[in-house]
């Protein structure tokens, strides 16, 4: 069975984008999440890690420390609690 991966060159480049509502945590899991995450790791964040790791992909903004006030993707109302998202 071909994927969309086998008409690829080695030098493309893929983006996966999506709705996940994973966190991923902030310890690095091989190539796959850095130990720039936030908080720990959800269901979601499970299923996006392993994954990524059956594909051979790697979740890039994990890997590169942002401003403070870009650490978080989502937050609460009232701003009680801030998350990042993948």
């Amino acid at each position: 069975m071909e994927t969309a991966k086998d008409y690829l060159e080695s030098q493309d480049i893929i983006i996966i984008m999506g709705d996940f509502n994973a966190k991923v945590g902030d310890e690095r899991v091989e190539d796959v999440a850095g130990p720039t995450g936030k908080g720990t790791v959800n269901e979601g964040g499970s299923r996006l890690i392993e994954w990524c790791q059956i594909n051979d992909f790697t979740i890039i903004k994990t890997w590169y420390q942002n401003h403070l006030r870009r650490q978080w993707t989502w937050k609460s109302p009232r701003d009680r609690s801030r998350n990042k998202i993948d």
